[in-house]
């Protein structure tokens, strides 16, 4: 028995949908989940884990005051000046 080849791309297009709500849900309780959501080509270091925790903590209230002090390049402009105020306005719709 041979699937349709307009069912498979149906069914592929319904699997697409799911990962994309599945990775939109986790992306509204993680700040590097988010990130990934917006920006597929974003490639993750060791110091983005430590930095979307730190940031994760400031959307919670359990940190209140953060400086992050790193070299350029390692993507503190992108993370302060755009993905975490959207991240933060997106938690806080009201």
């Amino acid at each position: 028995m041979t699937i349709p080849e307009e069912v498979l791309k149906q069914y592929a297009r319904l699997l697409e949908k799911q990962k994309q709500h599945i990775s939109s849900d986790h992306a509204k309780k993680d700040f590097m989940a988010y990130c990934k959501t917006v920006w597929p080509e974003f490639i993750e270091g060791k110091h983005h884990k430590i930095m979307a925790k730190k940031f994760n903590g400031l959307a919670d209230g359990s940190i209140k005051r953060l400086i992050v002090n790193m070299p350029p390049r390692h993507t503190k402009s992108e993370y302060a000046s755009y993905l975490l105020p959207s991240y933060l306005m997106g938690l806080n719709q009201s």
